[in-house]
């Protein structure tokens, strides 16, 4: 039987102490999109009430809660969301894009990506960075043009839809994004 000494006793409790309260960063990081993607899904079935149909029919769908943006001639933007299937994020994704032109201010949106067939999903799945418009044709939905999607006429692959928009962003310009997995 091993003798416990006051000062043992006291570092033994203060290290199982420490490492209990340690929480694994990429665990919180995994938590805080989780619970972010889940207000954006309520907030955008809410104010487009067209979404819900699109992500019972979708074979996965990217939600971005929030990508910030701003340009002052040369611009950015960035923002993290989760990839779910059914209500289940699956894996979680960044969105990065540069612009050039005429441009002057910044804003923030959020968006969504309706894969709605398995094949596009998987191209997207697989790739190790996918951009909109080169590896895949999409459709952009806004509340005036889906007031007529529905089951019957779901006809494209890849919907986009962009809501949720404050600030503003003045100009031209020319802008590619794309897509990449990251670890969480």
């Amino acid at each position: 039987m091993k003798a416990w000494s006051r000062r043992a006793f006291l570092t033994g409790a203060a290290t199982s102490s420490l490492s209990a309260c340690v929480v694994n960063t990429n665990d919180t990081e995994k938590f805080s999109i989780d619970d972010k993607v889940a207000e954006t899904v309520r907030q955008m079935h809410s104010e487009l009430p067209f979404t819900k149909s699109l992500m019972e029919n979708a074979a996965g769908v990217l939600v971005t809660p929030t990508v910030t943006k701003a340009g002052l001639i040369v611009g950015g933007s960035y923002g993290e969301g989760s990839l779910l299937i059914g209500e289940a994020s699956v894996a979680y994704y960044s969105v990065a894009a540069a612009s050039y032109g005429l441009q002057v201010g910044g804003h923030q949106y959020s968006s969504a990506l309706f894969f709605m067939d398995s094949e596009h999903l998987i191209k997207f799945r697989d790739s190790e960075g996918w951009t909109l418009g080169t590896d895949v044709e999409f459709t952009v939905l806004d509340d005036a043009i889906a007031g007529g999607i529905d089951n019957n006429t779901i006809d494209e692959a890849v919907y986009a839809v962009v809501f949720n928009q404050a600030g503003i962003l003045l100009g031209v310009s020319v802008e590619g994004s794309k897509y990449t997995q990251i670890e969480r």
